[in-house]
């Protein structure tokens, strides 16, 4: 969409004032895989998203599909189908099913299976051995409360050894198997080869090993553990598996996801899974990326993420740690001590952002267990106290996260507890025609320094519309050229913007992948 293209409808984005609260919801559904399909790393398949519009997703791609390869997958809550291709296809093989589908009606996207891998006083008699709590104050916010067995954190990673002495008593009783093994498509997600995978249970101890029980090491909260076993022996996982991993923890009700992995650049199919969350009340919390570069992997560097970046024991910036404007908040990640599985010894000391990571995850599921807040609003709470360590914000972002401020500090700044911000909201309802339309709306803001601004579209349910988002820009987006996206199989489409750029107007377009009918758009500033 160009300046003078004619179909683009500027108006001015202010009226109906009014609070307002917009959920995005989708019907769960994710398709058993096909027998035999491996753990770990997939690069033998595709992803293919496709449009809510299209009846039958699998039987859809199927007709497009040359001989060699096969559908063997499917996602229908973020809408996506997963391709098999042989061991011994060339790349140009791949290349050219990936540009010509994408051409065929109904598909969305199609890409690479990219893969993601690991990102590595009380009277607990190990206690004295460890300093990630000592150094977030977790001590001094045990006081208050140790967390709640109501808040869950879903650990998406390698397996969880959920009968380790210093785990068993707070992994989740929601699920007979405390979660769900996606990298070998069975209920269990226990580690197959314990002397191997220890990622995911030295992650799990850090968020939420037992505290104040006479054994072992303590963990930041005493959130529920859920395991959701994305990641094989190897360290390594797919595309597909991790997002389905989401998507389930999402809708078994998890507060917190916390995923100690990255790599496999930007997606389109893990967008629509941390997009799920999100929209559907989740904090996701991720690791930054261990390469020591000006970048922050992905899933971290999605807009839905806490990218969290790694100190040394001293507090100095770890060597290892991406750092970049991504960056929310960082933590102690360097030599931490946790558990491991108990072939290698039960406990172990390990380094990276895997390890920051759910140190940030575990002070949430404190500041959860003390407050009533959305995960917005807990993910604000945490950065606002946060602890300025000095550092530069690429290496800290607002500063090294706070267990005891994130307990002690009322939220709603007013001493009511109820953790509430002051916002402005406004809707407006309007309709396209068809793929062709396309509106675009203008929103004036309201306050001086807004902390962030939320965008929602609610569609028809028949249709597939698409939100995109330009702020500092002065223009509307296109659909080549935007800021944010909201690109998922439906036409319910969330962009959410921290510390926005207010030096000019910020600009939304909707327009239709597929389809036509009426939306209500609802844009929220708050303060």
């Amino acid at each position: 969409m160009t300046e003078d293209s004619p179909h683009t409808d500027r108006r001015t984005f202010l009226e109906g004032v009014g609070a307002v609260g917009v959920a995005a919801a989708a019907i769960p559904g994710v398709s058993a895989a096909t027998p035999g399909r491996t753990p770990g790393a997939k690069p033998n398949e595709a992803l293919v998203g496709v449009t809510n519009t299209v009846d039958d997703a699998e039987e859809h791609v199927a007709q497009f599909v040359p001989d060699q390869a096969r559908v063997v997958h499917s996602n229908e809550t973020i809408g996506y189908v997963a391709v098999r291709f042989p061991e011994e296809a060339p790349d140009r093989a791949h290349e050219h099913f990936l540009d010509a589908i994408e051409k065929r009606e109904g598909i969305k996207y199609a890409e690479r299976n990219a893969t993601h891998t690991t990102s590595l006083s009380p009277d607990d008699p190990r206690f004295g051995d460890q300093y990630a709590p000592q150094m977030v104050n977790a001590p001094a916010a045990w006081e208050t409360t140790l967390g709640s067995s109501s808040v869950s954190v879903a650990v998406v990673d390698q397996g969880i050894q959920y009968d380790h002495p210093d785990l068993a008593a707070n992994v989740s009783d929601a699920d007979s198997y405390h979660g769900d093994d996606f990298a070998d498509d069975d209920e269990d997600p226990y580690p197959d080869v314990p002397q191997d995978e220890y990622h995911g249970t030295h992650v799990g101890g850090i968020a939420a090993a037992a505290t104040d029980n006479g054994s072992g090491v303590a963990g930041v909260s005493e959130s529920s553990l859920l395991s959701g076993r994305a990641l094989s022996e190897d360290g390594t996982g797919s595309t597909s598996d991790i997002s389905d991993a989401i998507v389930w923890a999402t809708d078994q009700g998890a507060d917190v996801v916390n995923m100690s992995l990255g790599g496999g650049g930007y997606t389109e199919t893990m967008k629509n899974a941390v997009s799920y969350a999100y929209d559907n009340g989740v904090l996701v919390v991720c690791a930054a990326g261990n390469a020591g570069k000006n970048s922050v992997d992905y899933p971290a560097a999605y807009s839905e993420c806490v990218a969290v970046s790694a100190l040394d024991p001293d507090g100095t910036f770890a060597s290892y740690s991406n750092y970049g404007d991504d960056i929310e908040l960082t933590a102690p990640g360097t030599n931490v001590l946790s558990t491991t599985t108990e072939t290698r010894g039960s406990y172990e000391r390990l380094s990276g952002t895997s390890m920051a990571t759910p140190v940030v995850s575990g002070v949430a599921g404190l500041a959860l267990a003390r407050w009533d807040l959305s995960n917005a609003e807990v993910r604000a709470h945490l950065k606002e106290t946060a602890v300025d360590v000095g550092l530069s914000e690429d290496e800290q972002g607002s500063g090294r996260v706070d267990a005891d401020g994130a307990v002690s500090t009322d939220p709603s700044g007013d001493g009511s507890g109820d953790g509430t911000t002051e916002h402005i909201s406004a809707t407006v309802s309007d309709s396209l025609d068809g793929y062709w339309d396309e509106d675009c709306w203008s929103w004036a803001w309201q306050y001086d320094d807004p902390s962030k601004v939320v965008v929602d579209l609610s569609g028809p349910s028949d249709a597939d519309f698409d939100l995109y988002v330009d702020e500092g820009e002065g223009s509307c987006p296109t659909t080549d050229d935007y800021d944010y996206r909201g690109y998922t199989a439906d036409s319910q489409e969330t962009v959410t913007i921290t510390e926005p750029d207010t030096s000019t107007n910020l600009h939304v377009m909707v327009t239709p992948f597929s389809g036509s009918g009426e939306y209500d758009l609802t844009i929220t500033e708050y303060q």
